[in-house]
């Protein structure tokens, strides 16, 4: 995998209650991914971005909602996310990700 599609693949972390006891309870971290990407795929960016050891990786696509406006209905983008977690002793600090 090349370098241009490791950047590609990882959206950004996503933020919520349920990612944060996640974290706290399972040493788990939700990612936000690219529809397109695999779970090889996604633990090889987690791997070589932050450095740490990935012992599973389970995704989900999350349906884009259907919205009402003054024009009529329009639908957000279906995305997709990854509950990524990580080896014993290992863990994230996504302020000083090198």
């Amino acid at each position: 995998m090349n370098q241009e599609r490791v950047f590609q693949i990882l959206v950004g972390p996503h933020v919520s209650e349920k990612a944060a006891i996640a974290a706290d309870a399972n040493n788990q971290y939700v990612f936000r991914v690219a529809v397109d990407a695999t779970k090889a795929e996604i633990k090889k960016s987690v791997e070589q971005l932050f450095k740490v050891k990935v012992d599973n990786v389970s995704t989900l696509r999350v349906k884009g909602k259907v919205k009402r406006n003054r024009y009529g209905y329009s639908t957000k983008p279906t995305w997709k996310k990854a509950y990524v977690r990580l080896e014993q002793g290992q863990e994230i600090d996504f302020a000083v990700a090198e």
